[in-house]
């Protein structure tokens, strides 16, 4: 399973057309993360993406932002592990609630806090985390054996990758610079689907 994160500063086309394509393309769900709007700002791009998403059948996840998601009334929020300690009161709100986790001790106190699935990374090196050594294969499956929800990695990922990363038990992965800059962003998951399908 494949979950698409947004980073429109590397997205060299349109973005919403470039997530128009992705979200076409059926990826388990798009992450908006875009860290540096501001919440006006980031609301109104999140209800247009809502939109694209809506159309298509593709799960939008709202990215920290909680207030933004409690005025949508919208159902899926990723939050770190600083905003689910944070906002215990608030996410009983929604129905998917994502964790993104560093350690086997933030997946099980993730879990116990109302998580409904994990982010675990960076698994493999990366330009948005140069410098930063990756945490590796060992660790993801250290965190799915801990984890009895659905774990996906982040980091590096790609469709050799990921065919190693469900070995370990995780459920997917998320992609975020190949979803900004690939050619063809309406065949990226159905590409994905189909590599692993034939390994």
């Amino acid at each position: 399973m494949l979950i698409c994160v947004t980073n429109r500063k590397l997205c060299k086309d349109d973005f919403l057309g470039r997530i128009n394509q992705i979200a076409a393309g059926k990826p388990q769900a798009i992450v908006l993360r875009e860290k540096d709007l501001n919440l006006s700002e980031y609301e109104k791009m999140a209800v247009a993406i809502d939109t694209i998403c809506k159309k298509n059948q593709v799960a939008l996840i709202i990215s920290q932002n909680i207030e933004v998601a409690v005025k949508m009334k919208h159902p899926n929020v990723q939050l770190s592990m600083d905003n689910l300690r944070k906002y215990q009161n608030e996410i009983k709100k929604f129905k998917n609630i994502g964790a993104s986790v560093h350690s086997v001790a933030e997946a099980e106190e993730a879990q116990k806090l109302g998580a409904t699935y994990l982010v675990a990374g960076h698994i493999f090196p990366t330009d948005c985390k140069k410098g930063v050594a990756p945490r590796g294969l060992t660790f993801l499956k250290e965190v799915c054996d801990a984890a009895t929800i659905p774990v996906f990695a982040i980091g590096g990922i790609t469709r050799e990758r990921l065919a190693k990363v469900l070995q370990t038990g995780a459920a997917g992965g998320c992609i975020m610079s190949e979803a900004m800059i690939c050619e063809k962003p309406e065949r990226l998951a159905g590409d994905y689907k189909n590599f692993l399908e034939k390994i």
